[in-house]
């Protein structure tokens, strides 16, 4: 990756995690509100290798670890793979188009929902109303917010 492709892709990095901290808590219920750090996480697994983007998945699901209410280690492991996933499946499953990138998005948000779901023992009624309501909503905002700064950078199109 050439020089100036790092400078700005630490820059879009960098510029989501303020928006996970200072945008996020303002906006609507939690729940539905895009993840920031969850669309770094697969900006960067889209320009990396996958056990580069695992390690980094490794490391922002230790961050939400410290941060949410899940059994410490849930994060890390669905950050984990959906890292290392998103990294092996870009040449499979990645266009330059928008709505490819919108579903990639939505996809990695609702599968790592249901990892740490899973890894937390979340189970019965709680575990379906989260992953048939709250996930897919936070899944479609992360997924608009994506496409948004993917627009604004000039990394895909309609």
């Amino acid at each position: 990756m050439p020089q100036r492709s790092r400078g700005k892709l630490a820059f879009i990095l960098l510029l989501l995690l303020l928006l996970q901290f200072y945008l996020r808590p303002r906006l609507w219920d939690s729940r539905a509100a895009p993840d920031f750090i969850m669309l770094g996480l697969l900006i960067y697994a889209t320009r990396a290798r996958p056990g580069a983007a695992a390690v980094a998945g490794f490391f922002t699901g230790l961050m939400m670890d410290s941060l949410g209410p899940s059994r410490f280690g849930a994060a890390a492991l669905a950050n984990t793979v959906v890292g290392y996933l998103a990294a092996s499946g870009r040449s499979v499953f990645f266009a330059d188009n928008l709505l490819v990138h919108a579903g990639f998005i939505w996809g990695g948000v609702w599968l790592r929902d249901l990892i740490v779901l899973l890894a937390s023992g979340v189970g019965g009624r709680a575990l379906l109303w989260q992953l048939a309501v709250w996930s897919p909503l936070q899944g479609l905002t992360t997924a608009v917010a994506g496409v948004l700064i993917l627009v604004k950078i000039g990394r895909a199109h309609v």
